[in-house]
């Protein structure tokens, strides 16, 4: 990364900020958040305000989902969607109307401020809305998740099996002409994203994330399975999850911190990394930074308004 244009104090256990004009309270800084690694709440603070500026252009707008572990990464956890009494007056918020008639203001990550103060409240990682809140019941990404199958006496499903069907996904994409964009998850799996130009609603690309992952599942049985049930899923296989396309479902941001031993960061990668070799332990707090700096944003196009998949030609 450039070099450090905001640090966040070290010395003290509570202290007041200036983020740009916005002044923000941050507490517990000196608080062990990852035990193995002694890494504490001020660091896992510094390294989102190293990497605000790749990480807030993929979530601005967005409405966040806020995935609190307040007592750090071994602690259990609990999500909040709407914004907590006593939030700044600068913080924006976003209004969704749900099912049931409620309307809920979710807080949104629109700049530096707006992250260390979402960071503050114990979110290790970060879970925005796959819609902008102009629209948030049109995507402008559809998304899925690879994870491995957990079986009780065989375990997990290797990580290797995992990028294996990361690649099939990619195959089948390429034959429709969509671009594909991947990303580790940082915590087991890999996350793929095509860019979609906005127009269907949420169920729509649903729907359709739903037939795609079930025909390539289909199609390569002996690696992939999209069953819903989690009790009827073959053992050493690769969930392709659609299911995350769902109302209100989110993922992990890139970028984000995952609340893993190691510290590890759902990370931008190459298509050509995967068939090397990566692995999850690859891309951690340590030095992902340096990463960074080098490779930039590998997910910058995602980003772009040109290259989006017309989604109405598959519907």
């Amino acid at each position: 990364m450039p070099d450090r244009p905001f640090a966040i104090p070290a010395e003290v256990s509570d202290a007041t900020v200036d983020a740009g004009d916005r002044a923000v309270r941050l507490t517990n800084l000196r608080k062990v958040y990852f035990p193995q690694l002694g890494l504490t709440k001020g660091e896992l603070l510094q390294y989102y305000a190293d990497v605000a500026p790749l990480l807030l252009p993929h979530v601005r707008d967005r409405p966040m989902v806020m995935k609190r572990y307040p007592g750090g990464a071994e602690s259990d956890f609990f999500f909040m969607k709407r914004t907590p009494a006593g939030a700044p007056d600068w913080l924006r918020t976003c209004a969704v109307e749900h099912g049931s008639g409620s309307v809920i203001d979710f807080p949104v990550v629109d700049d530096l401020a707006a992250l260390l103060w979402v960071v503050n409240l114990g979110c290790i990682d970060l879970n925005q809305w796959y819609a902008t809140c102009d629209d948030p019941g049109r995507p402008d990404y559809l998304h899925f998740d690879l994870d491995p199958v957990k079986d009780p006496k065989k375990g997990r499903t290797p990580f290797e099996v995992v990028r294996a069907g990361a690649l099939i996904l990619k195959d089948a994409l390429d034959g429709l002409k969509m671009p594909a964009f991947a990303k580790t998850s940082g915590s087991a799996g890999i996350h793929v994203y095509v860019p979609i130009v906005r127009g269907p609603e949420q169920h729509d690309v649903w729907r359709f994330a739903k037939a795609f992952a079930l025909t390539v599942a289909a199609q390569h049985p002996d690696i992939l399975t999209s069953e819903y049930k989690i009790a009827k899923r073959p053992s050493g296989r690769v969930l392709v999850d659609y299911n995350q396309n769902a109302w209100g479902r989110t993922l992990a941001s890139v970028y984000s911190v995952r609340p893993t031993p190691r510290a590890t960061v759902s990370t931008p990668v190459g298509w050509d990394e995967i068939e090397g070799g990566i692995t999850i332990e690859d891309f951690r707090v340590d030095n992902v930074r340096e990463r960074f700096a080098r490779v930039g944003d590998l997910w910058a196009p995602l980003l772009a308004k040109t290259k989006r998949v017309k989604l109405e030609r598959f519907l």
